[in-house]
């Protein structure tokens, strides 16, 4: 019998300000892609919605609140490892509230132009260009 593959669904957020920049985060020490540029978000648990799941994650992350209701699907990526990932991507403008890091690891605000140019994590960068596209 064929096995089915069991796709793991994770969801991050562009986070977009007034000038048009996006929040980047790079990935902590001790993770897959560690060092990598990312946009913030993380996996969805069982019984969520991803919009729930990335409220959640962004409020653990980076302790901002985020509106389900404004949060606007505009890409995903796929990466066949075991597990197999989908990585969905949404847009929100920020509010100007501060955005506070809890892992520790460095954060920014870049213009896409700047974003391209930054070691970002494969699937990061595949949705950064669908995104700016």
């Amino acid at each position: 019998m064929k096995k089915i593959p069991t796709w793991l669904l994770v969801v991050a957020v562009a986070l977009r300000d007034g000038e048009g920049r996006l929040f980047l985060q790079e990935r902590p020490t001790g993770k897959p892609h560690a060092g990598l540029w990312e946009f913030p978000g993380g996996k969805v648990e069982t019984g969520e919605s991803p919009r729930a799941a990335l409220v959640r994650e962004i409020g653990e992350e980076l302790a901002l609140t985020l509106d389900e209701a404004v949060l606007r699907p505009v890409a995903f990526a796929e990466e066949g490892c075991d597990p197999a990932i989908v990585l969905n991507l949404y847009t929100a403008q920020h509010d100007g509230s501060t955005v506070s890091p809890q892992d520790g690891q460095r954060t920014g605000w870049f213009m896409p132009a700047e974003a391209e140019r930054l070691p970002l994590a494969p699937m990061d960068r595949q949705l950064l260009v669908a995104f700016t596209d």
